[in-house]
């Protein structure tokens, strides 16, 4: 008998008294929803990175059952665990020699950042349990969160801060964590699912928000785990939609649910904490591309200056220059009673000048642009930000707007402009993670794939700043 070997008997005493051990079934998910062992959580191992990824996470002096159909795939990587120094062992005959009960799971062991935002959106009951550092929990996480690191959960006394009555979903960076974190949680009786992609991921998922007045339909979309925004604008059957973020082919169902056809893409700067998406709906929908005439671009587009007008159906939006977070930086109006902001004013304070290193002459420009340009707008037009900072809330139609009027009490703007200048060059907040890498890519001087995105856009927005 190898001493790796764990015969279906000895494995049933281990369960029973409830031995320190994690029993982990390699089989497929689908046979695994059907019927496992009490205590077991699946852990698919496809490939040798995945085998890697796990080993890395689990505690090395914690005995390993591995349980397959048949025992020949869950010996053949218990031998290769234990050559890597884990007490790791198989099960005998594989899930065929079980004679007790086999336990049948009512959730998925993974679920998808648009499926886990749908669950929020409805108040269904979830606990967010997010197993990274607090260090990294403390950088941006999923409002609600709790945070209990990976490496605690191998110990007690933390069942109590689970709840038994809520769906369990574990977070972390990239999905793996999480998903070892489903391993020790079955340990303990507790059903969890993993967050596929983590935070990464997260900051992928795009809702939508319809707002209609008149011959006039605006559409914002949040990238949610980002407080990125963005704005389909549509009439008469058109649409433009300004300052896309991927996924791109979002937009073209979220405008196509409204009974839009998009048209025209516009960015109102090069952004520098998210990718933009504008040159590939533009390219995908076969739209026309605007970008600002005063900014550096390395792609064919249509130049914009200020006073340009850009046409879809019977309206039209006009550009505005409005220098401060970006030196081109355009905003657009519509009607004069809606503006597309940018990154120049936003719900709650105002866009920083500080990313392209002369804070001081950019804040300037800022002072004068909110002050004779935006501002100057009626009290009632509504103003639509590219951004949203942590902790601002949407209205009661669920969109992150608002008015000049409102915009006009922010702190700050009440300060002359030597002041303000003062003021606004002193607040130090860090800068977009991977931002220098993102201009690039957004100015058109370096390729980016789709699979890249989600980790250079990790983290918070940074492109505001307040008091």
């Amino acid at each position: 008998m190898s001493p790796l070997e764990i015969s279906p008997e000895e494995l049933a005493r281990i369960i029973e008294t409830k031995a320190p051990v994690l029993v982990l079934d390699i089989r497929s998910k689908q046979q695994y929803l059907e019927g496992h062992i009490k205590g077991a959580a699946n852990a698919v191992c496809d490939s040798m990175q995945q085998k890697q990824v796990i080993m890395s996470k689990l505690p090395p002096h914690m005995k390993i059952i591995l349980v397959d159909e048949d025992e020949t795939i869950a010996k053949e990587n218990a031998t290769m665990m234990a050559r890597f120094g884990f007490d790791a062992h198989y099960l005998k005959g594989g899930i065929k020699s079980w004679t007790s009960e086999l336990v049948k799971s009512s959730q998925d062991t993974t679920i998808s950042g648009d499926s886990l935002w749908d669950s929020l959106k409805k108040n269904e009951d979830v606990f967010l349990l997010d197993v990274r550092e607090p260090s990294e929990f403390s950088e941006f996480k999923i409002p609600g969160a709790v945070n209990i690191p990976l490496s605690q959960l191998f110990s007690s006394g933390y069942e109590s801060l689970i709840p038994k009555d809520k769906k369990v979903v574990t977070v972390c960076s990239h999905g793996n964590r999480s998903m070892v974190a489903t391993f020790a949680l079955a340990q303990k009786g507790i059903e969890a699912t993993s967050l596929v992609g983590g935070m990464a991921m997260w900051n992928q998922v795009l809702n939508a928000t319809s707002l209609k007045e008149g011959d006039v339909t605006i559409i914002q979309v949040e990238k949610v785990g980002k407080g990125c925004l963005s704005h389909i604008v549509g009439s008469n059957g058109e649409a433009v939609v300004i300052d896309p973020t991927h996924p791109a082919s979002k937009y073209v169902e979220f405008a196509q649910k409204e009974g839009l056809r998009i048209t025209k893409v516009i960015d109102t700067h090069q952004h520098a904490d998210h990718v933009s998406a504008a040159k590939d709906l533009a390219h995908l929908v076969g739209a026309k591309l605007y970008l600002s005439k005063l900014e550096e671009y390395r792609m064919e587009s249509e130049q914009v200056e200020d006073g340009t007008t850009i046409s879809f159906g019977s309206k039209h939006l006009r550009a505005i220059h409005t220098p401060g977070h970006t030196q081109g930086s355009m905003s657009f109006s519509l009607d004069d009673m809606y503006i597309f902001s940018g990154d120049t004013l936003f719900v709650e304070g105002i866009g920083r000048p500080d990313l392209r290193d002369k804070a001081e002459e950019f804040a300037a420009n800022l002072y004068e642009t909110l002050h004779s340009k935006i501002l100057k707008f009626p009290d009632s037009a509504k103003v639509f930000p590219t951004h949203h900072g942590e902790g601002v809330k949407p209205t009661s139609e669920g969109l992150f707007v608002t008015t000049i009027k409102d915009a006009k009490k922010l702190p700050l703007l009440d300060l002359d402009k030597a002041a303000f200048v003062s003021k606004v060059v002193s607040i130090t907040t860090p800068r977009p993670m991977n931002y220098s890498m993102i201009i690039k890519i957004n100015k058109g001087t370096i390729p980016v794939s789709e699979a890249q995105i989600p980790d250079l856009e990790m983290g918070p927005n940074r492109c505001s700043i307040r008091t």
